[in-house]
């Protein structure tokens, strides 16, 4: 009661009753006098008014009617103030018997004054509840299930509800609506002190979060549902690490991110993933920047069946291209990507090709078929062990491959082309990032005297892509450990794959040509910590239930990953999370002969000189398991050679960029 009173709100609402009563009660006398109230009976009405507008809001009170929040008044709501309403004009009656029976008023009076009363102070709420809702987009008034709510079944879960707000109360009304749940909600948790005592729905707020575990101990409660989808990193952090020392099962809702992004709807229950605790904040797109370059386009995707390409084909589909087409090498995942389409976006005219970017005649075709007008460069080997075992793999894929597409996209008039970069090509020690960077310098080459205009966009690792490591862990620890990492101290970037996919869509929009756009990764995580808050939330305990287990630094893997190289200038964009930095230009003719040499070594297998070769291309490259001291005589002149940029020129009788 006491923060109740407190509640500036309770007065406002006392007051609205207040006027409620004595206009029912004006009105009784007037509706019944048929509208001339004699002198008489003006002396009755002064007389007893205040005293019946005291008892009825003491009553009011009693019965709990100043507890409901009003943005989520409901039928609960509604019969409190009919069992109110009806037991004050009872109390009132009995009150005139007994302490002043000559008054003589008519039965009539007492039923118009009680049935004004409940129209009155329940239309209030209503009309609260409803310009509420519309000011803040709620549904209408939900169907409550009032048996259902007040089931008491031992068939149904007790389930404590963190977060009595917008999300804790759809979730409520979901599970209320929804029998099939076998849920009972015994409560709610908020840290707000301005909600403690108060309700939704009938339901009471019992405590802050720091008292979960007695709450739950107390009512007994099965399961916890953390609704709090604007929570923060530091937040979800803390609610978990006391979510876990219950002992219970906790689950939450979809996070800000997933909602917006359409991707589940709200009423989906989930288990609290590391997503959660990335705390990444949502995207905020330029619709109409990126609209310009992609409504009504052809759209070709390389690598459109792996994790970035397919978010991206799927990001794509909101600014209704054209033609949206996928170019993937594997079979299998280019298949499940073109049902998923059919079935999800069937109005988006779709063109499946199973095609290698390495096989430059066979993108010829598709580009002079097609003409596409916006290509995004995707396909990639990303492993970074796999390629350093096999870096003439990586060579062929990952420089032979973006030059192919990147001169076709120069060929075939694209209007833009946008390449997916790595932190990994920053300052590299395996092959999989020295390619990477040479792919990047290819695309930065072209944009130097090409009408396309060619970007590239640099970012960390994504968490649920097929190469992330949380798959890994989780494979691990559903076998109950060990789970291996490789060094106590290796850290990386994380982000989101739908963050990553519109950011790159962004980047496209900003880019002019020639940029390298960085996207912003955030803070990066301790991979032994990301161990320690996966099996925390599979339910065990680290170092206890499962061991983990440090394996040692793979071949070619670094301790920390870095977005930009000491000396590049970096620049913040008119995006918050998108940062660029201008590529140097590269003198067509010396990294096409360099580049045709690593070719030839790849085509060799010759792992030293392809390693040799890409330290001359890229100085900054420290390969970890050989000594490269030594270099060819003409690496001196690198610097004088390649760090100039020509002027910009647009003719097509360039030097080529690929191999002849």
């Amino acid at each position: 009661m006491y923060n109740i009173i407190r509640n500036k709100n309770f007065y406002r609402i006392l007051f609205l009753d207040s006027g409620c009563i004595f206009a029912s009660h004006f009105l009784a006398y007037w509706l019944r006098l048929e509208e001339e109230i004699p002198s008489s009976e003006w002396v009755i009405f002064r007389r007893t008014i205040l005293s019946i507008l005291l008892l009825k809001l003491f009553i009011f009170i009693c019965f709990g009617i100043y507890k409901g929040m009003w943005r989520y008044t409901g039928l609960v709501d509604m019969f409190n103030i009919l069992k109110a309403t009806l037991v004050s004009s009872a109390v009132i009656v009995l009150a005139m018997f007994f302490i002043d029976p000559s008054q003589g008023f008519p039965d009539s009076f007492f039923f118009l004054d009680w049935s004004l009363t409940f129209i009155f102070v329940a239309g209030i709420r209503i009309a609260l509840r409803v310009s509420l809702s519309e000011a803040n987009g709620f549904p209408p008034l939900g169907r409550i299930n009032h048996n259902q709510f007040m089931i008491n079944s031992n068939g149904l879960k007790k389930l404590l509800i963190i977060g009595a707000g917008d999300a804790g109360e759809k979730m409520m009304r979901e599970i209320i609506d929804n029998p099939r749940l076998h849920y009972r909600v015994v409560g709610f948790i908020d840290d707000d002190p301005s909600k403690r005592s108060m309700k939704i729905h009938g339901i009471p707020v019992l405590g802050p979060i720091s008292e979960i575990s007695e709450i739950a101990l107390q009512h007994k409660v099965d399961e916890i549902l953390i609704a709090i989808p604007s929570a923060s990193t530091q937040q979800m952090r803390r609610i978990i690490k006391i979510c876990e020392t219950t002992g219970l099962k906790f689950r939450t809702t979809p996070s800000l991110g997933e909602l917006i992004n359409g991707r589940v709807p709200f009423k989906t229950i989930r288990e609290v993933s590391f997503e959660d605790l990335l705390g990444r904040d949502p995207v905020n797109l330029d619709f109409k920047g990126i609209g310009d370059y992609l409504v009504g386009k052809v759209v070709l995707v390389s690598g459109a069946a792996g994790s970035i390409g397919s978010e991206i084909c799927r990001q794509i589909t909101s600014f209704r291209p054209n033609k949206l087409i996928f170019l993937d090498k594997t079979e299998n995942s280019l298949f499940h990507l073109e049902m998923e389409f059919r079935q999800t976006y069937p109005n988006i005219s779709i063109i499946p090709i199973l095609g290698d970017v390495t096989n430059q005649r066979e993108l010829n075709k598709i580009f002079a078929t097609y003409k596409p007008q916006v290509v995004f460069h995707a396909a990639a080997f990303k492993h970074v062990p796999i390629v350093e075992l096999n870096p003439w793999a990586g060579v062929v894929n990952n420089i032979l491959g973006t030059k192919n597409i990147v001169e076709a996209s120069h060929k075939f008039d694209a209007e833009r082309f946008v390449m997916i970069s790595t932190d990994k090509a920053v300052r590299p020690t395996n092959v999989m990032g020295a390619t990477k960077r040479v792919a990047e310098m290819i695309t930065s080459c072209f944009a130097s005297w090409s009408s396309t205009r060619f970007i590239s966009v640099r970012f960390g690792n994504v968490i649920g892509s097929e190469g992330s490591v949380i798959h890994l862990f989780k494979e691990q620890i559903q076998r109950l450990g060990p789970v291996t990492v490789t060094h106590p101290e290796v850290t990386r970037y994380f982000m989101t794959i739908p963050e990553a996919s519109k950011l790159t869509l962004q980047a496209g929009a900003l880019g002019r040509g020639g940029e390298i756009f960085i996207l912003d990764m955030g803070t990066p995580i301790k991979i032994s910590e990301m161990a320690r808050d996966l099996i925390g939330l599979s339910g065990f305990k680290p170092d206890e239930d499962i061991e983990i287990k440090f394996t040692g630094l793979r071949p070619g893997e670094k301790l920390y990953e870095e977005l930009i190289t000491e000396g590049e200038g970096i620049v913040r964009t008119d995006c918050k999370k998108i940062f660029v930095l201008k590529g140097n230009g590269f003198a067509p003719d010396w990294l096409n002969r360099r580049v045709e040499e690593l070719l030839k070594l790849a085509y060799e297998q010759d792992a030293f000189g392809i390693k040799a070769k890409l330290k001359e291309i890229i100085p900054e490259y420290e390969p970890s398991d050989m000594n490269l001291c030594t270099l060819p005589p003409d690496q001196h002149s690198f610097d004088s050679e390649v760090l100039h940029r020509g002027p910009k020129q647009h003719g097509k009788n360039i030097p080529s960029m690929v191999p002849t």
